[in-house]
């Protein structure tokens, strides 16, 4: 299945390279995806089963229990990434495949990631 997306910009170009990764990465119920979704405020980062089709544990910055913390948005994703390690252990996740979702792997985006292998997650 081709699928093409035309234009120019940065939105354009991080799904680009979200659908280019996607061809390679696919979450099954051994070792489900982790997937990082920022904007410019917040971040989301959720444990999907692509085979079963269905979230198996999901954290953001929009929750009450993170809302409130201070620091910048760098330590809130970090914390996020710790928060999803123990939803993920609670629903007997041991090891996740990270998918970044077109974004660098930088910043918020690593933050998320070290946040859960400090958790006890395997990426």
């Amino acid at each position: 299945m081709a699928v093409s997306i035309k234009g120019k910009g940065k939105f354009v170009a991080r799904k680009r390279r979200h659908l280019r990764l996607r061809k390679k990465i696919t979450g099954t119920a051994a070792r489900p995806r982790l997937v990082v979704t920022r904007s410019n405020r917040h971040i989301v980062a959720q444990v999907i089963d692509d085979l079963a089709g269905h979230t198996v544990a999901s954290a953001s910055t929009l929750e009450v229990e993170l809302r409130g913390n201070d620091g910048d948005k760098t330590a809130k994703a970090r914390k996020v990434g710790e928060l999803v390690a123990e939803r993920a252990k609670a629903a007997g996740v041991e090891s996740v495949v990270f998918d970044r979702g077109g974004n660098q792997y930088a910043g918020r985006v690593a933050a998320v990631a070290d946040g859960a292998r400090e958790s006890g997650l395997t990426l």
